[in-house]
């Protein structure tokens, strides 16, 4: 939520907390009328105020549950039947941690990106604190359960994220579960995963929402392998 729009009910509280104790001082010197008057119209101005501030409380915690944003791009590329190359791309952030690329070899008809997903209860959400998360492996996933089992498997480990900061800054995924035992903000700890069909040239988007991983084909080639049911996957 942009910071003015909390100017509203802040200037009707200030508003109508000056009316309410000049009404009341009104009172103390005799002037029952309109002390009651001004006193009455301040206590509007405050009720005013406490109903906009819960309706900016729920757009707010609208908007913060509704938030995401990239963690990575996924490209796959065909090398063999069942066979691909995968590039995962993350996004900068900042000088000092630039976008990055990465060449995977993948076995299977499906790529798997896998993370460690730290989510804040909903009043945490609304104080800006959004889901954090942790990159865990990458890897290549079958339709056919028979070759999940017997196929060759292609598991990659990755790092990135939310977890991995500069050595001079707080991680704020380790202190929250380091003190999650005397803080209650925190909602759960827990494994999230998305995963999309591969083919030759198709690109896919893989975003952070306050309820875990998503992936979204990003082109006609992701699109086309995708249909059928596959529009998105978590």
């Amino acid at each position: 939520m942009v910071w003015w729009w909390w100017m509203i009910p802040a200037a009707a509280a200030l508003l109508g907390l000056v009316l309410f104790l000049k009404g009341f001082s009104a009172l103390f010197r005799g002037r029952f009328f309109s002390g009651l008057l001004v006193g009455a119209g301040g206590a509007g101005f405050l009720a005013a105020a406490a109903i906009a501030t819960l309706i900016a409380l729920d757009v707010q915690t609208w908007a913060r549950l509704t938030y995401e944003r990239p963690v990575a791009q996924v490209q796959t590329r065909q090398l063999g039947p069942q066979y691909y190359e995968v590039t995962l791309i993350q996004p900068g952030r900042g000088e000092n941690m630039p976008a990055a690329a990465d060449l995977y070899p993948v076995h299977g008809d499906e790529w798997r990106i896998e993370a460690q997903v730290l989510k804040w209860r909903p009043w945490a959400n609304m104080l800006g604190l959004d889901t954090q998360y942790r990159l865990d492996r990458l890897s290549g996933r079958y339709q056919s359960t028979d070759q999940e089992i017997n196929a060759e498997r292609s598991v990659h480990p990755l790092t990135g994220g939310d977890g991995y900061a500069l050595p001079w800054r707080i991680s704020t995924w380790d202190a929250a579960r380091r003190y999650r035992r005397y803080v209650d903000a925190v909602d759960t700890l827990y494994g999230g995963a998305a995963y999309m069909p591969m083919a030759d040239g198709a690109r896919y988007e893989v975003w952070i929402t306050q309820s875990g991983l998503i992936a979204r084909p990003a082109n006609d080639a992701a699109r086309n392998a995708s249909s059928g049911g596959w529009t998105e996957a978590r």
